[in-house]
């Protein structure tokens, strides 16, 4: 079943000199627990897509449907991981996981089961009552992860939620996130600018060309997880995705 579909999307911003078109015929099709990730050169509208499937922006044309319904704002059934954590400094971690419940009024004792839930998945036990800035990075995306999945969305979009940590630090994550997917069965949407994060993460790979953007190609992933970074296969299919993407960057500067 397709939970995602994305039909001849595009995204067109009015400028003074002439409309700037970010994405254009943009397609794609993202089955119900599967985990995509998408690259392309910087400045080609990842965010943008992420953000028109979040209902944050509205396309200029074409169709995003979840669930067969069409996506026309934001809701609760998609959950957002942001790169730069946008916690709540003055909330602690309970609280700042509760949030998107408060906002629907669910009750407090539900939301304390909830919270508790998603802390001990994401394994923050015995830090509920801290707050951000005595966490680290990691920590704190183990919160915006626990926050997004606190409100159980159909889907999570994941706009570069590693790339303000440490590569070791990024490493763990990567492994932590495989084992939350595989636990909540959620589908994920994850944008990314490293091809051997997204080899290491996803069912398949969508390389977005330069602006404006459509799908260049998508490389479907057999490799059996955990996935070994230093195999033959691995590094192979990591070559082949660089090229393709270097293919757009080279386009991209010369713009």
């Amino acid at each position: 079943m397709m939970l995602l579909e994305i039909k001849n999307l595009v995204k067109r911003f009015p400028k003074e000199e002439g409309d700037l078109v970010a994405i254009e015929d943009f397609n794609l099709d993202v089955a119900e627990g599967e985990f995509v990730c998408v690259l392309g050169p910087s400045g080609c509208g990842k965010t943008t897509l992420l953000r028109m499937i979040a209902g944050l922006d509205k396309p200029t044309s074409g169709v995003i449907k979840l669930k067969g319904q069409e996506i026309k704002s934001t809701g609760s059934d998609r959950g957002m991981v942001f790169q730069e954590f946008a916690l709540f400094p003055w909330r602690t971690v309970r609280r700042n996981i509760e949030f998107g419940l408060e906002i629907r009024n669910v009750p407090a004792v539900e939301r304390h089961k909830i919270s508790d839930k998603y802390i001990e998945l994401v394994g923050l036990k015995g830090f509920e009552n801290s707050h951000p800035y005595e966490l680290s990075g990691g920590m704190k995306q183990r919160v915006g992860i626990a926050r997004a999945l606190a409100n159980d969305p159909a889907i999570l979009l994941m706009d570069e939620p590693f790339g303000a940590l440490d590569a070791q630090t990024r490493n763990q994550m990567q492994k932590e996130l495989l084992r939350i997917w595989k636990e909540t069965k959620k589908t994920v949407v994850f944008i990314t600018h490293s091809v051997d994060e997204a080899v290491f993460l996803a069912d398949r790979v969508v390389v977005m060309t330069n602006r404006p953007s459509k799908v260049k190609e998508i490389f479907t992933i057999k490799l059996e997880r955990p996935r070994d970074r230093a195999d033959p296969e691995f590094l192979a299919l990591r070559k082949r995705i660089l090229a393709e993407l270097e293919q757009e960057s080279v386009q991209a500067r010369r713009a």
